[in-house]
């Protein structure tokens, strides 16, 4: 029961830095790309974050974080995350595989 209890919902229970990530993503990227595992992006051209492993290793993308996101889609704004928040970002990006 504790199992079927756990797998209830939209799915299995976040770990703590992969809600983390969900939240951020939900804050920050949500009015352009679809931040969960279906739904089209707001924004066409913003490809869905659960694409995103199809295109880079999700975990090259730590680097890209860390430095600034200057590209992307023409209107997508410069990011710069701090070390937690990237690694909450890549957990949740993970889940999305």
């Amino acid at each position: 029961m504790a199992i079927l209890g756990a797998l209830s919902g939209s799915g299995f229970a976040l770990e703590p830095a992969e809600q983390r990530g969900k939240t951020f993503a939900k804050a920050n990227c949500a009015q352009c790309h679809a931040v969960g595992r279906v739904g089209a992006s707001p924004l066409k051209i913003a490809p869905p974050l659960r694409t995103l492993h199809e295109r880079y290793p999700v975990e090259t993308l730590a680097e890209a974080f860390a430095e600034g996101i200057q590209t992307g889609h023409p209107t997508m704004p410069q990011f710069q995350l701090d070390s937690d928040q990237i690694g909450d970002l890549i957990a949740y990006l993970k889940t999305l595989e």
